[in-house]
């Protein structure tokens, strides 16, 4: 089932009220879709919302995929902080799009990636996906800095996470892309690593930048 971009509005903005805040409904008003948007009709037609008298109510049908849809807002706006390095209003802007597109086994992949994170960027929860439940169950960290490496453990490269373009150049030139596969040969005194046939070390401050998906 895919909803349209303004029926997920109404129902995130409907579950957050309802579920975090325990308010019984929300009035149209206070909802940024518009009163008279089609939005309505299509969720009341699934039975997920009612609308009387102006007020919304969220009804037991509609709270599973409410739920789902405040996690995959709350994972885009993880990801455009902590990979994308983008913050602030702009950050927001973009994950309210980015939301849109994390359907089916799109928000686990992210959320494995981003190690299934407990909190959004605000620090409101991120509400569990049958991916965190499994992570969890199988000691399976998903997605962690190069440092949580032991010796002789690889994995594949996910993503570079650091501020600092000189940095990024540096890893990027001795062949730290996503995708690449590395393998860790020493962690002290600093951290030698291999990528293909070449080798390379750096220290902690670095390493801990490089993200990997064991």
């Amino acid at each position: 089932m895919k909803l349209s971009e303004k029926a997920e509005e109404i129902l995130e903005a409907l579950w957050v009220a309802c579920e975090e805040e325990g308010k019984p409904h929300l009035d149209t008003e206070t909802i940024t879709v518009a009163p008279d948007d089609p939005a309505y009709k299509e969720l009341s037609s699934l039975a997920f919302i009612e609308v009387r008298d102006g007020r919304v109510y969220l009804r037991p049908e509609g709270k599973d995929e409410g739920k789902r849809t405040v996690r995959r807002h709350r994972l885009a706006e993880r990801l455009m902080m902590d990979v994308f390095n983008i913050r602030g209003d702009s950050a927001e802007a973009k994950a309210c799009e980015f939301e849109h597109l994390l359907h089916e086994e799109v928000d686990a992949k992210v959320c494995t990636m981003l190690n299934h994170p407990l909190t959004c960027p605000h620090g409101k929860p991120i509400p569990p996906g049958d991916c965190c439940d499994t992570a969890r169950k199988s000691g399976d960290l998903g997605v962690v800095p190069l440092t949580e490496l032991k010796a002789g453990e690889e994995g594949d490269i996910a993503y570079i996470l650091t501020e600092d373009d000189t940095k990024m150049r540096k890893l990027m030139a001795m062949g730290v892309l996503p995708g690449n596969r590395i393998n860790l040969m020493q962690t002290f005194p600093s951290y030698i690593f291999r990528i293909g046939y070449s080798e390379f070390a750096i220290d902690t401050a670095l390493a801990r930048e490089i993200h990997v998906r064991k």
